[in-house]
Parts: structure tokens; C-alpha cells; sequence
């Protein structure tokens, strides 16, 4: 029988959050502390398909002056967003910014639902509308979703694995747990891993508005549109974003000293095998279970939970019930969670990144972000200790879990720990 490699313990040593309202990750981490939405209203289209819906969208950034002329040629917005936010977490980790050759014990996994879908709608918008007969010779490479990956792995030298997963809204939870595996099985010693996604083209908008999921808002109340777990929730926000984290070997980011925010202690995954649109709770419960037994934590040891948490009248629900399947109803009470999607959106393929770095952040600083507008509680959704109002101070907090659950059924739970837990 073939001796089992030992595993190795996996760290995070960089992370990262883009949020339209700028400033750096702690930033974002303390303005959803504060509760303080990024939901604006946004116009899209125009007078023959145009339309309005609360969404989290940037600005115009200038890509040229941050990541230079040729890249931006070459590169759709959502790989772009990807090699921003890659570069901060690179920077926090301390990293070399440029290798003398491809590092194969280095990698990427990055998540994104629709990948460079700009790229492509603007392809049929110049046909259909404005009657050119040629594309640029980059729309391929600008527009297929292994572009994140493929630019972060020429811009640091990753040589060796380099994986995309589009995984609807667990793709970014799905790239980093994957990561992890690399890490812990040996395979590797460090990955990038993370997601990024700009959904706000017309086509998605209108595809989303026709499955009647969109919350409603206009000027006044859109930064309210996304209301996880409230009895008036009226459906999800859609959003722009990316976010990163850099994981390293315990050993390989000792040998370096590289400052270690939190352990990656866990990954579980399931499929509800069930219903391509409606989760279930069944298959939801597998993953928090099997992220729990990868991590060796007992159901006590975990502080919060960042839920999935779309403001979707069914999914809250029953996100809510397999959590108290999972925990048992008498320490599900006492489990603080939080869905910090009511300030930050849906980033779709990139969410689970977003909600992965908000979760370590918490561990960290020892304070939990709230649910925002939660002013009333769904009786659907009671049974768990709802973070409600302003951040919790939770000083002695030493683990917790990230859920993403996606259309299609796949579920992906991500176990973190303090580092000196």
C-alpha cells in the first residue's frame, strides 16, 4: 500500500475586496461593519431596451493608468477587475511583483459565472445595431472565462495549475476551496484564488428581470433593495466585483515570513441533485457537514456564519433551516449570522470571494458585520441568531464558515480559523 502524503495546513496571507465605493479592503470591511449599502440605482440600455433596477456598479476606472495600455487592449473588464484585486492581495502578502521564471509549485484557481459577457454583448451590439462587419482581433481572448486566470498567471509568474470554474454564484467559493485542496494535498505552495464578474450588461439584466428576481427600488430607496431574511425581501441585487485571496503552505509562508491573516481549516461541497432553480436544504446541509469534518471543528467551535444570503423569499428560508439541521436547533439559536449581500450585492461568480475575505476580516478583528435593513425578522427565517443593527463585537470568535449556494444545486462551504486558535 502506497504510504498517504501528510497534509499541510493552508493560510491566507493576502486578501482582497474591489467595492465601487473605493478605498482599500479594511475599508470595505468597516463600511459593511457599519451597514453602509453600495446599492445605488443604475440605468442600463436605452429607449428601446433600456430600463432601471438597484445594482452595485463602478464608476468609470482608469484601467490604462493602473494596469497600462496594452494590457487593457487585450483584456475584458471582468479580467481587468481580477488582476486589480489580485494585485492588492499580491501586495499584502508581501510577494515578489515579478518572478525570472514560471513558478511551478504556484497557481491559480479564479471564479466567474459569465466571464468576458461585455465583450460579447458589445460584439453583437456593433453587428446588429451598428452595422460594422468586423470585431478586434482580441474579442476571443478578451472574452473567454479562462482570461482572469490565464492574465494573473502571465502577470506573476504562476506555473502551475491554472483552473477557471464558472459555478454560477459558488464559482469564487469553488475556485478558492479547490485551492486549498492543491495546497493541502501537496500539489502546490501557493494559489491565487478568487472571482470576478460584471453582470450588468443588458441581456443579463433582462434575463434576471424575466425570471421575476430583481428587487425593486428607485433614487430614493435602492440602497435598501436588498433585504436578506426581512419579510418584505423582494429578490436579489445584482452587482460588480471582485476579490482575492493569496494561500500559501503554513510552511511554505513560515519559511518566507509572510504575515498569516487566518487558516483555511475546511471545504465542503455538495450537489442538491434536485432543482436547477430551487435550493435544497438536504444538499446544503452536506456541505456545511462536510466542511465541519474537513476541518476537524466541532459544531461548538464555529462564532458566525456569513449565509448565502440573496433576499430571495425561498433561498433565505432554507438556508436557514439547514443551518439549524446542521447545528441542531438549540446551538443554531445562539449562532450568529449575518448576509452581508444587503450592502455589498450579488457579485455572482465573484460573491463567494467577496463574502470568504469579509469572513476573515471578521475573524480577525473580532466583529461581525450585520445583516443591513434587517429592522424585522421573517418568521421563516428565525431559529439563528441574526447580527442585526451594527457590527457584534466578538472578541473571542475563532472560527467560521462562508456558505454559497448556486442555481444548478452546487453548494460550496468554506471553514476558517484565527490562526492562533
Amino acid at each position: 500500500m502506497a504510504e498517504s502524503r501528510r497534509q499541510s495546513r493552508v493560510v491566507v496571507t493576502g486578501l482582497s475586496i474591489l467595492d465601487p465605493l473605493g478605498g482599500n479592503t479594511n475599508a470595505v470591511f468597516e463600511r459593511a461593519a457599519a451597514g453602509q449599502s453600495s446599492v445605488r440605482l443604475f440605468r442600463y440600455g436605452d429607449e428601446t431596451i433600456g430600463g432601471c433596477t438597484p445594482a452595485v456598479y463602478f464608476d468609470p476606472i482608469d484601467f490604462e493608468t493602473r494596469l497600462g495600455k496594452a494590457t487593457c487592449r487585450s483584456t475584458d473588464p471582468f479580467a481587468r477587475l481580477a488582476l486589480l484585486a489580485t494585485d492588492e492581495a499580491w501586495q499584502q502578502a508581501q510577494l515578489s511583483q515579478s518572478a525570472d521564471a514560471p513558478n511551478p509549485r504556484a497557481g491559480v484557481h479564479w471564479g466567474t459565472a459569465l466571464g468576458g459577457i461585455n465583450t460579447f454583448e458589445n460584439g453583437y451590439r456593433a453587428f446588429w445595431k451598428e452595422g460594422r462587419k468586423r470585431l478586434s482581433p482580441m474579442s476571443v481572448v478578451m472574452g473567454m472565462n479562462n482570461a482572469a486566470a490565464s492574465q494573473i498567471g502571465i502577470r506573476y509568474g504562476l506555473g502551475g495549475r491554472s483552473v477557471t470554474h464558472s459555478v454560477a454564484c459558488a464559482s469564487a467559493a469553488i475556485a478558492i476551496g479547490e485551492a486549498y485542496e492543491r495546497i493541502r494535498d501537496g500539489e502546490m505552495d501557493l494559489m491565487v484564488a478568487g472571482g470576478s464578474d460584471l453582470p450588468l450588461g443588458v441581456g443579463v439584466l433582462r434575463a434576471w428581470d424575466a425570471m421575476h428576481m430583481l428587487a425593486p427600488g428607485d433614487e430614493g430607496n435602492a440602497h435598501r433593495a436588498c433585504r436578506p431574511f426581512h419579510p418584505d425581501r423582494r429578490g436579489l441585487v445584482l452587482a460588480e466585483g471582485a476579490a482575492c485571496l493569496v494561500l500559501e503552505s503554513l510552511e511554505h509562508a513560515q519559511r518566507r515570513g509572510a504575515p498569516i491573516l487566518a487558516e483555511l481549516a475546511g471545504y465542503g461541497a455538495s450537489n442538491d441533485a434536485n432543482h436547477v432553480v430551487r435550493p435544497d436544504q438536504r444538499g446544503q446541509v452536506r456541505a456545511i457537514q462536510a466542511a465541519l469534518t474537513d476541518a476537524k471543528l466541532a459544531h461548538d467551535a464555529i462564532g458566525y456564519i456569513n449565509a448565502h444570503g440573496t433576499a430571495t423569499t425561498e433561498g433565505d428560508a432554507i438556508e436557514v433551516r439547514a443551518i439549524r439541521e446542521a447545528f441542531g436547533d438549540t446551538r443554531a439559536e445562539r449562532l450568529p449570522v449575518s448576509a452581508t449581500k444587503a450592502v455589498h450585492g450579488h457579485a455572482m461568480g465573484a460573491t463567494g470571494a467577496i463574502e470568504a475575505a469579509l469572513t476573515v476580516l471578521a475573524l480577525q478583528q473580532g466583529k461581525l458585520p450585520p445583516t443591513a435593513h434587517l429592522d424585522r425578522l421573517d418568521p421563516a427565517c428565525e431559529g439563528v441568531d441574526h447580527v442585526r443593527g451594527e457590527a457584534r463585537p466578538a472578541p473571542d470568535i475563532r472560527a467560521a464558515l462562508s456558505n454559497s449556494f448556486a442555481f444548478g444545486g452546487s453548494n460550496a462551504v468554506l471553514a476558517f480559523t484565527r490562526t492562533d486558535a
